[in-house]
């Protein structure tokens, strides 16, 4: 196993929070390289160093939370709805940052909602093939897309209004609703 160098992983850290806080004060357009580094207190040769461009920084940004949402999601799927919507939401929670930009963006929202669109409905397929029986009759996938836009939707909605109830809770509520339908 290599050894990870504590700076880069700390110098890292510094250049996607610097372009998450820029998207918050402009366009996505308008920010340059020189920006993301300036604001990381970073040269930009380092910026170019680890990312190819701005998109590069911002498509490596957004899997990187798709892949640690996937790895959550093997181990929420063997809990109940609530526990396992209450996972999701302290992460949520914990990145309101990350998400809160990327499903506010006007630039980033479209694209990043459609990746994480699409990862919440592979993972409710999967549920549905596994547990239901409630539905029995009607088009998996129509189910499928009306719980995976739900689940967006109030994920857009509490983040966009400042998270004003706890993780626990919306999740909880959130949980029993999907329960309901899937």
């Amino acid at each position: 196993m290599t050894k990870v160098d504590r700076r880069v992983v700390k110098t890292k850290e510094a250049i996607k929070k610097a372009i998450l806080e820029l998207m918050n004060e402009k366009n996505f357009d308008d920010i340059t390289i020189q920006d993301i580094s300036d604001r990381a207190n970073v040269n930009r040769s380092t910026v170019y160093l680890h990312y190819l461009d701005k998109f590069d920084l911002l498509d490596k940004l957004i899997e990187e939370h798709i892949n640690e949402l996937k790895e959550k999601n093997e181990w929420a799927c063997q809990e109940e709805w609530v526990e396992a919507t209450q996972v999701f939401y302290e992460y949520f929670g914990n990145h309101y940052l990350f998400f809160s930009t990327m499903l506010t963006s006007k630039e980033a929202a479209p694209y990043f909602r459609r990746k994480f669109l699409k990862y919440v409905m592979e993972g409710f397929k999967e549920e549905l093939h596994e547990t239901n029986r409630k539905n029995e009759g009607l088009n998996e996938d129509v189910i499928v897309k009306f719980a995976a836009n739900a689940y967006v939707g109030v994920l857009e909605s509490w983040l966009k209004e400042g998270m004003p109830s706890p993780p626990q809770l919306i999740a909880k509520e959130l949980g029993i609703l999907l329960d309901r339908i899937l």
